[in-house]
């Protein structure tokens, strides 16, 4: 655990080697931390749960899709621990409770290396995010009622990480699919869904999994969408 570094992510690629596997880097502060699409993250020293972690998954687990899923899961089991509140998925790698972000998570590849980064809003008060213009963020203190320090939450994060990743281990990749389909909390609404290539498909999300987002576009017309070619998914 290091009192600052410039990213966790960073500094875990650094790291990594090929024994690696499950190698965690903790910081109370980073000055360079960076999320989804290259965007700057930073927050308050010991105010949030900055971690990275170094995966060697094997090849067909090595996607997106399921190692932001199974992320998410375990995430989101964890705030529930930590706080008594339900976290949902938004697409494609963010936590929210009661509408609000409590966590963000980024997946990067370096050689067979992959880093796992997350950071999860721990001690921040309503008013804090207000004064640096994050009205829509939220942390465990104002959900749960109760100040969480990094080095609790990253047990549970942690422990929770290591089973989820034990069961897509194990071939129980129907199990987290179906949890991450519940947390992502889409099925049978009318959404959006927004493209790499810039286009946008609308219809009902009849069913989702790691393998596709199936869409009926018209009545009795469906479309397949594979998931690593979608940037947002949202309601109508």
């Amino acid at each position: 655990m290091f009192d600052e570094l410039d990213s966790t992510n960073t500094t875990a690629a650094q790291l990594a080697s090929a024994n690696a596997d499950g190698l965690a880097i903790i910081a109370d502060f980073q000055t360079a931390g960076r999320g989804q699409y290259g965007r700057t993250w930073q927050s308050r020293p010991a105010s949030s749960l900055l971690l990275s972690v170094v995966l060697r998954p094997p090849a067909e687990l090595c996607r997106p899709v399921i190692l932001t899923a199974f992320a998410a899961v375990a995430v989101a089991e964890a705030v529930f621990a930590l706080s008594g509140a339900q976290a949902r998925m938004k697409w494609p790698n963010d936590l929210f409770v009661r509408g609000k972000k409590v966590c963000g998570l980024l997946i990067e590849s370096h050689a067979a290396n992959v880093i796992l980064g997350l950071g999860l809003n721990l001690t921040q008060t309503a008013d804090e995010f207000a004064t640096v213009g994050l009205p829509d963020a939220t942390s465990i203190r104002i959900v749960g009622g109760r100040v969480i320090e990094p080095r609790e939450a990253a047990e549970a994060v942690l422990r929770r990480l290591d089973r989820e990743y034990n069961r897509l281990l194990a071939g129980e990749r129907v199990a987290v699919e179906a949890e991450w389909k519940w947390r992502v909390g889409l099925l049978g609404r009318q959404v959006v869904v927004e493209l790499r290539d810039g286009s946008t498909v609308s219809g009902r999300l009849h069913e989702m999994g790691f393998d596709g987002l199936e869409l009926e576009v018209a009545d009795g017309f469906f479309r397949v969408i594979v998931p690593e070619t979608v940037t947002h998914l949202r309601t109508a």
